[in-house]
């Protein structure tokens, strides 16, 4: 399996094995890492967000309209870094994506 590093709201570092196919919004909700997605990847909250660190901004997918306006919404929007983990499908591309959730809203 591929990796995800992440960086929980208490600021531990984990590397989780990431199933592929499946978000990230998935896998680290069904990991228990902090993530509420309460809308179930809808892309009508901001649960998921988390911050994507900068060597990996060019391998996502463009931000929707839908997924901009919401993420810009949210009191701890960081720019390009912040993104709703639920629009990110996890590929074998992404082995070793470095992410942070964002605090809670």
């Amino acid at each position: 399996m591929a990796k995800i590093n992440v960086t929980t709201r208490a600021g531990k570092a984990i590397a989780l094995e990431g199933k592929i196919g499946h978000t990230l919004m998935e896998n680290l909700r069904d990991n228990d890492l902090d993530v509420e997605a309460a809308c179930g990847g809808s892309c009508s909250c901001a649960t998921c967000h988390v911050f994507i660190d900068n060597a990996w901004l060019d391998k996502l997918p463009k931000r929707t309209d839908d997924e901009s306006e919401l993420v810009e919404q949210t009191t701890f929007y960081k720019g390009k870094n912040s993104r709703l983990s639920c629009q990110i499908k996890f590929t074998e591309a992404l082995d070793g994506v470095v992410l942070t959730v964002a605090p809670a809203e």
